[in-house]
């Protein structure tokens, strides 16, 4: 059976009604045994080897780390224990060495599919929550400085009094099948010999379904039908959601459109089965493909 997708499975209570109170979250801030996350520069702090873990610092040293913070946001509550997430880009790695080490800043995808899900989860929450706030702190309506409340989930402009909550930008990503082969396609950075599914963004105006169709079109020019919602998966690299589908071709032949990507070709289930071509296991991409796969599996037995 394969396994749930990567960066869901987050065991946290968000406490989204009682962050509203500013003097409840500032009193669980200042606990000795609340839990930071700290990121630098979109980074996570990890530790451990061959077993990565989430590098959760407590005590003394959060309280500083928290000091030291140009944004915080509560992630939300582990039984009573209060957990935050810390921006700290604003400062150089050096004099933040002794209060992280022995664990290292480092891109969370490089550790995440060895990582213990509902850990991984946690990073991206405090990754993607801290890239809006370091992208938001002035208002999109009047140009105002936005601040910060209800313990991070909230900016508000100073200066018209705009609300701005965090932002995710939904995005469909769909396994095309026909005749036990799918379409994948390949960008022009990637290695050569990876390929992934297809994807976009949704844009205004339209359906998950029609977004489907409308990427699969004019990125390959073949069309589909019976567009099916099968998992999502949220992606702070830097700021979606992905929502997967599965549909089934009408049309086989492809045309790519030359800007996007580099290469599509259709797959055989045989054709995959060494993983050579295999889009990077934490991907919803790669969940798709691999549900994909175990059902021909399963089909023969």
């Amino acid at each position: 059976m394969y396994a749930s997708v990567f960066y869901t499975g987050g065991a946290l209570d968000r406490a989204g009604v009682r962050r509203r109170d500013e003097a409840w979250v500032a009193e669980r801030l200042g606990r000795r045994d609340t839990l930071v996350v700290p990121v630098w520069r979109n980074r996570s702090l990890i530790t451990g080897g061959a077993a990565p873990e989430a590098a959760l610092i407590a005590g003394g040293d959060a309280r500083k780390l928290i000091e030291l913070a140009g944004h915080v946001a509560l992630l939300g509550l582990d039984g009573e224990t209060a957990v935050a997430a810390i921006d700290l880009s604003d400062h150089e790695q050096g004099p933040l060495s002794g209060l992280v080490e022995p664990a290292r800043f480092m891109d969370l995808r490089r550790a995440a599919a060895l990582m213990e899900r509902s850990q991984a989860s946690l990073l991206a929450h405090a990754r993607g929550m801290m890239h809006w706030h370091r992208n938001h702190l002035f208002c999109g309506a009047c140009g105002g400085a936005t601040h910060s409340r209800q313990g991070g989930h909230l900016r508000v402009c100073g200066s018209c009094g705009n609300e701005h909550f965090p932002r995710t930008d939904p995005a469909v990503i769909m396994l095309v099948v026909r005749d036990g082969a799918c379409l994948l396609a390949r960008k022009p950075e990637w290695p050569d010999a990876m390929y992934s599914t297809l994807a976009g963004f949704v844009e205004p105006g339209e359906s998950l379904e029609e977004a489907v169709a409308r990427e699969v079109f004019e990125e390959t020019a073949v069309t589909v039908r019976d567009v099916r919602y099968r998992a999502s998966q949220p992606w702070p690299f830097p700021a979606s959601l992905m929502l997967g589908f599965r549909a089934r071709a009408t049309t086989t032949r492809i045309q790519i459109d030359g800007h996007e990507l580099a290469h599509a070709r259709w797959f055989k289930r045989a054709d995959l089965a060494h993983g050579r071509h295999l889009p990077r296991a934490d991907s919803i991409a790669r969940w798709l493909i691999d549900e994909w796969l175990a059902e021909g599996r399963d089909s023969r037995k």
